[in-house]
């Protein structure tokens, strides 16, 4: 599962850093698939989508920190668990049960965005 960052979070920041994916941001910050990734131009998301990864994306959350799913690793191949979870002081961040993924497909996101 990717995880998401419930509304309990208290803006402290300290899980943005955490991150090996760059796929935390700030409440109202726009995000880019090329932030902290091997990403750039045109990417085909293989089911017809594409996009430009380093065009600005709308914010996902204009109150609190947030995690885009797409770039969510759950820190697969980088440490044995979620750093975001391990640092949260308040445990708002959580698996999120509308996004599946196994560990396989977390470790092919992995090596889709860093290029490997």
């Amino acid at each position: 599962m990717a995880i998401k960052i419930t509304d309990e979070c208290i803006n402290c920041g300290a899980c943005e850093p955490e991150c090996p994916n760059n796929a935390i941001y700030d409440a109202g910050v726009t995000w880019k698939f090329a932030d902290g990734t091997a990403l750039d131009g045109v990417i085909d998301f293989g089911d017809g989508v594409t996009l430009d990864a380093n065009e600005s994306q709308e914010a996902i959350s204009n109150e609190v920190y947030y995690i885009v799913s797409d770039k969510c690793t759950e820190c697969k191949g980088f440490h044995d668990e979620p750093q975001c979870a391990a640092v949260c002081p308040v445990d708002c961040c959580v698996e999120d049960e509308e996004i599946v993924e196994t560990e396989e497909e977390l470790l092919a996101k992995k090596a889709w965005l860093h290029a490997e």
